[in-house]
């Protein structure tokens, strides 16, 4: 509704108790940090955790389903007819609490979730339909909180996920925090002013970390300004500070590397060694760092396809999903794959 392709998961109260949710959330989280919930995604299915919001307190699953009626609400009013069903897609490696709690979500939110199903495999369908060749894609999904690789099959209208691996802490929101604690490092060092406590001061900069590492995608060196980040007995003092691309990939590559072990897991659980995988997609916003690409490209050895929006081909995927539930299309048959191993409980013990 706001003009924009992609809905931030961010959620806030304000002081006059309005909700907002969305990019209006995003934006007043600066002057608004105590009553904002940002990255709820990492926190599902987390017995007993809760959120407070002012002087209420919310499960993850309850703010997960104020964005999702919140979507349900936009999409309502370009459509101007009532949505009952949903798809909702999760990363690959989500537990089954962390489904089950996603599915809650959406429930509290109005709406019959007819599935839950992968990321990763969502992005291969969008991806994978309309190819003729029987292929293996790699699907690598670095989104903000969560990694995930899938390796599937495609052809003659199957779309078969071989195997599925991934790490729940690790995204792009790891990218910015290093970015955050290196220039309040930084300021502390050259002021003598330790920011870390002042939760309105690291908001900012937790604000203008994420314009800086997006500005680092597409140039070599960026700079970030403060004005008025703390008051001292001499005045106000600004924190200005500059980083290139190649510092950035310095400071993160501890993160970089830990792209290397799920990768390597997928491909043993799919009975297949680098040579076989024909393509390999970039899904998820955080895939847009170079670096990404590289060390994708480095792990796999196959240039990563970008003819697809990161940001789009997954809730494009969980559209042809819903396509295929309605009886709408006919001409594809998905196979998904747990990530988890199963067991059989006997009577008895």
């Amino acid at each position: 509704a706001e003009g924009n392709k992609v809905t931030p998961s961010v959620a806030a109260i304000t002081h006059d108790e309005e909700k907002l949710i969305g990019e209006p959330a995003k934006n007043q989280a600066v002057q608004n940090p105590q009553r904002t919930v940002m990255s709820v995604k990492r926190k599902m299915g987390r017995r007993g955790y809760t959120e407070s919001i002012g002087d209420d307190t919310f499960t993850p699953e309850q703010i997960s389903a104020m964005i999702i009626e919140k979507l349900k609400e936009d999409a309502e009013g370009y459509l101007d007819e009532e949505i009952t069903d949903a798809v909702i897609t999760v990363p690959a490696y989500f537990t089954d609490k962390q489904r089950k709690a996603t599915k809650n979500a959406g429930e509290i939110a109005g709406l019959n979730v007819q599935r839950i199903i992968n990321e990763p495999t969502a992005a291969a369908m969008a991806y994978g339909l309309d190819q003729d060749r029987e292929q293996n894609v790699m699907v690598t999904d670095l989104g903000g909180g969560t990694f995930d690789v899938s390796i599937l099959e495609l052809g003659d209208g199957v779309c078969n996920v071989a195997a599925t691996d991934g790490k729940r802490h690790l995204g792009g929101d790891d990218w910015d925090q290093a970015l955050v604690d290196h220039f309040a490092e930084r300021f502390e060092e050259e002021q003598e002013i330790n920011i870390t406590d002042n939760r309105q001061a690291m908001e900012r900069l937790r604000e203008e970390s994420e314009i800086v590492k997006k500005e680092l995608t597409n140039r070599l060196q960026a700079t970030i300004k403060i004005p008025f980040v703390a008051t001292t007995e001499d005045g106000p003092v600004h924190l200005e500070d500059s980083i290139s691309r190649h510092e950035f990939e310095e400071l993160t590559a501890d993160l970089r590397k830990k792209i290397a072990n799920p990768i390597e897991t997928a491909l043993n659980n799919a009975n297949m060694v680098k040579r076989d995988i024909d393509t390999v997609l970039l899904v998820g916003g955080a895939t847009k760092m170079p670096q990404i690409e590289q060390e994708i490209e480095k792990q796999v050895g196959v240039q990563p396809d970008r003819k697809i929006d990161p940001d789009k081909v997954v809730s494009e995927g969980a559209a042809i999903q819903g396509g295929i539930l309605a009886g709408d299309r006919e001409d594809v048959v998905l196979l998904d794959v747990t990530p988890m191993a199963l067991g059989v409980k006997i009577k008895g013990g």
